[in-house]
């Protein structure tokens, strides 16, 4: 299993992207520390997940994967509820 962070932006005002979180959610283990930034485990490898992700965006989206197995990571002002989410899954 890897550990992703998943960030984007979603050009088109308005819209809603409620399926997008759905399907982000979808993968079970997932943290939501910033307004469009997720964290997910997933067996799945970089370019699949972010096709799989795609599917649920506008074409002119931006999104951006990074594998975050690693355990070296930095925070702060995050919720408790992130921040013990994190400490438990990388």
């Amino acid at each position: 299993m890897h550990t992703y962070l998943i960030s984007y932006d979603l050009i088109r005002p308005g819209k809603d992207y409620t399926d997008l979180h759905t399907h982000l959610k979808s993968y079970g283990t997932w943290a939501k520390p910033l307004e469009s930034v997720w964290l997910i485990k997933t067996s799945y490898g970089v370019e699949q997940l972010r096709n799989s992700i795609q599917a649920h965006m506008d074409a002119n989206d931006k999104i951006f994967v990074v594998d975050v197995t690693s355990r070296a990571t930095a925070w702060d002002h995050l919720s408790a509820e992130v921040s013990t989410w994190i400490k438990n899954s990388l």
